[in-house]
Order: structure tokens, then C-alpha cells, then sequence
């Protein structure tokens, strides 16, 4: 998915940032979407049967396999399987070291749906668990915010800098490069 566009009307009354917002809330839900139709490895806590609408899964006690992530999520909440995502952690702590022994000017690559994964596993931690990876997140976060306000000042989005961007970077990016030249355009060439 290069770039969504959600159709509004190109009223100067039409406010922006609402826009940017309902833009960002889209590309969030699709890859959300995406995310949970993706395949988890689970272990079943208990003997396991069910059958609706053609979906058959029967399982004993100890039985490991592989289910879509969004059904995974309804049979935790159920207490009848646990998720073997263990590498999650993994995947977050990489990204978070890259970020932060990357250079001052430079963005670490990170895959398009880093956030939603990340929102995802933090869901699942326990209250105290939680406490230092949204710390440590934030600060990734706003390392990243503040590499890409310079850099989309600066130019419009290479090829190379957008495959480092998820998907909401990406948006953010690109607001941020319209609304920087647009101001350019009226403050500095104003009166050539």
C-alpha cells in the first residue's frame, strides 16, 4: 500500500489536521486489519472444538499450531490457548537499539506495521511489564518524530527513506513536507 487517500472536498474551510487525522485512523485500522489476519503459533491450554460457519479447529491439551492472529486474540480472552510470540520483545528491543545508535540525521529502518505490532504486544503485558517499554518507546518516538520533521523540511520523500518509515511515518512525513513547503512559499518567496 503506497499511500491512501481519503476523497475530501478542497475547501480552505475544511480543516487540515482533521483531514491528516482521519487519514492516519485508516491507515492505522488497514494494517491493523492485515496484522490480525496473519498466522500466530498458539499452544492449546485445554482440549479444544469448535465449528462455525466452516471454520473447523478441534485440539488437545497441550497441542501447538498455527491460527489466524485475530481468532488467537478471541480464544486468549477465553482462556484456551496461549500466544507463542515470544520473539515480539525481540523484534521491538532490535528496533529501539537501531534508533538509538543510528545518526542524528539518520532513521533506522523499521517495517511498515512496527507500530501496530508493538501496541499489540504492550496490550498483552501485564500493568507493570508495560511501564518500561512505553518509556523506552516514547523516547524512540519522539527520536524519530524529531529525525523526521528535519528531514521533511528539508525534501520530499526518496525511495530509500520511505522503505525505513511505517506506515504512519510515512503520512506524517508527507504532511509535514507539504505544510513546511506551503509555508516556505509564504514567508520567503512571498514577494519574488
Amino acid at each position: 500500500m503506497d499511500q491512501v487517500i481519503i476523497a475530501h472536498n478542497n475547501n480552505d474551510d475544511v480543516d487540515r489536521y482533521d483531514h491528516f487525522k482521519k487519514q492516519m485512523d485508516f491507515i492505522q485500522k488497514f494494517y491493523y486489519i492485515k496484522y490480525s489476519m496473519e498466522e500466530i503459533r498458539i499452544a492449546f491450554k485445554k482440549n479444544f472444538s469448535i465449528n462455525i460457519d466452516g471454520l473447523n479447529l478441534e485440539a488437545k491439551e497441550g497441542e501447538i499450531g498455527s491460527i489466524p492472529r485475530w481468532l488467537a486474540q478471541i480464544l486468549e480472552e477465553n482462556n484456551s490457548i496461549e500466544v507463542q510470540d515470544t520473539d515480539v520483545l525481540i523484534y521491538i528491543s532490535r528496533s529501539l537499539n537501531r534508533e538509538r545508535i543510528s545518526k542524528p540525521h539518520d532513521l533506522s529502518g523499521i517495517d511498515l506495521d512496527f507500530y501496530i505490532r508493538a501496541n499489540d504486544f504492550i496490550k498483552r503485558l501485564k500493568d507493570k511489564e508495560k511501564e518500561s517499554i512505553v518509556v523506552s518507546l516514547n523516547s524512540f518516538v519522539t527520536s524519530r518524530i524529531e529525525k523526521i520533521v528535519k528531514l521533511a523540511a528539508a525534501s520530499a520523500l526518496s525511495v530509500d527513506l520511505e522503505k525505513k518509515l511505517s506506515a504512519e511515518e510515512k503520512e506524517l512525513y508527507n504532511f509535514i513536507h507539504k505544510y513546511s513547503l506551503e509555508f516556505k512559499q509564504r514567508t520567503v518567496n512571498r514577494y519574488e
